[in-house]
Formats: C-alpha cells, structure tokens, sequence
C-alpha cells in the first residue's frame, strides 16, 4: 500500500468481491496510507447477486452487516470514497432489480454507491434517460465503462455524472475475444488489453468534461492483466497533467517487476 500510494491516490479493493477481510487488515491499509487517500470498495459477489439468487436485502442480511463491517476503519477516517456494485452480465433491467437497487442503497445511506450495470437493457434505446433519472433520483453514482462490445452482455460508454460530489470511469479493456469466453483459466485473460496512447488520449476531454460538473472525478483500470492496469494508469496520469514526452521502455521494464508484486 505505501509504494501503491506514492505513484496513486485512490484505490479499487475487488478482494472484498471474493470474501470479506477482517476489519483489522482494513485498519491496516487505511493507516498505511495518508487520511486524504481514497477507497473504494466493491460489494461482495452474493450482493451484487452473482450467484442468481432473489434479489431481497432480508435474505443476504449476514452478508451485508459483515460487509459494513469491514468498511468501518475507512469510514473512520474519511478515507472511503464510494461502495462498488457491480452487476453481473445476465441481469437484465426489471422492477424487481431496481427494487432491489433501491434496498442497497437505503441500506448503506448515507454512503455514496456507485452502480455499474453491465446487461445493455439499462442504456437501450428508449431507456437510457430514465435509467440515468432514475439513479440521480437514488443519488447514486452511475458508473462510466469502457468495455468490449460484445451482445448483450456489454454497456456503451455513457460519459453522464448523476450525483454532484464523484464520477467514476472504469476501463476494462477491449479485447472482445475474451470478454465474454467461458472456462477462461484466470480472469485476467479477460481483460488481457493494454491501451495505446491514442486511446487514452481520446479520454482526456471526456474526463476533464466530466471534472467541470462533479467534486471529484475517479479513473479505475481494471485490465488486470500482468501490469497493464499500472501502465495505462501512469499514462493516463501523464496525459491528463499535460506532460509531452512520455516515459521510455527502459523504464517501464525497470517498474514491471516492482508492480508485478501482490
């Protein structure tokens, strides 16, 4: 965490998705870095029904009171900036769904969540509008993806804050061979993608727009794949302050081992 904190300033934690740390290791990632460091945490795969479970707070309660207590030592010192939920691929937009939304987020208040959908039912033609209405009226942060477009199963890049204090914009990557192949031996392969300059340079005007209308706005790589997240991060950075000339490869192979470490 305080070499991770010398080069970044926010953090995704996604081993909260595949169990739920004590509280205790939190403490000690939030006193490894600075107050002004910021956390966000992604739900648990049971609450982001992963496991196509009924879509009922009542039933997943355990989950959720581990959960919050395990976000407890970043609330404590302010270092929590929003709750991850990201939804699966196969869950359409319906009432129940939103319902459900809707417990999560009276469940957490006042905590900013952030909600990624990932079916394209909740951004088709028709719905878009009301789909983002329907977040700002949740105060909920709507999160912004670049994926592959591949069926169903995908988002466009909808580049719309609806909530004042955060954007988050998450990069997956773009490699649409693997996006949507099952038995994958390790879920890197998915995001097995590491963008170019060009590509990275067509964000800057979106993220900049999108820092003229909310407090804060957050750039998460999640093609994590060997350090391709690190890479196109520390690019990212380097665009967005304006620098011209980027780094050589020497350095780069200087920092793959360092960033190769868990």
């Amino acid at each position: 965490m305080r070499f991770y904190a010398k080069h970044f300033s926010v953090v995704e934690v996604d081993t909260t998705y595949y169990a739920l740390p004590k509280p205790d290791t939190v403490r000690t990632w939030a006193h490894a870095v600075s107050e002004s460091f910021a956390f966000h945490v992604k739900a648990h795969q049971s609450m982001t029904l992963q496991d196509r479970s009924l879509p009922n707070v009542k039933d997943k309660l355990d989950v959720f009171s581990a959960f919050r207590e395990t976000i407890a030592p970043l609330q404590e010192r302010a270092q929590l900036r929003a709750l991850l939920f990201q939804f699966p691929p196969w869950l359409a937009k319906e009432a129940r769904v939103k319902d459900y939304i809707e417990q999560c987020r009276e469940y957490f208040a006042p905590h900013l969540v952030a909600i990624e959908f990932r079916h394209g039912s909740w951004f088709q033609e028709g719905e878009l509008t009301a789909t983002l209405k329907w977040l700002r009226e949740l105060d909920a942060v709507h999160v912004i993806v670049d994926e592959p477009q591949v069926g169903a199963g995908s988002v466009p890049l909808i580049a719309e804050a609806t909530h004042d204090r955060l954007a988050l914009v998450r990069f997956h990557g773009r490699n649409a061979d693997t996006w949507a192949k099952p038995n994958l031996p390790s879920s890197g392969e998915r995001f097995r993608y590491l963008y170019s300059q060009e590509e990275l340079q067509t964000f800057v005007p979106v993220l900049q727009g999108l820092d003229d209308r909310v407090l804060e706005v957050h750039a998460l790589m999640n093609n994590n794949f060997d350090n391709y997240a690190i890479r196109g991060a520390l690019s990212l950075q380097r665009l967005l302050s304006g620098e011209t000339e980027g780094r050589d490869e020497a350095d780069w192979n200087v920092e793959q081992g360092e960033w190769s470490l868990d």
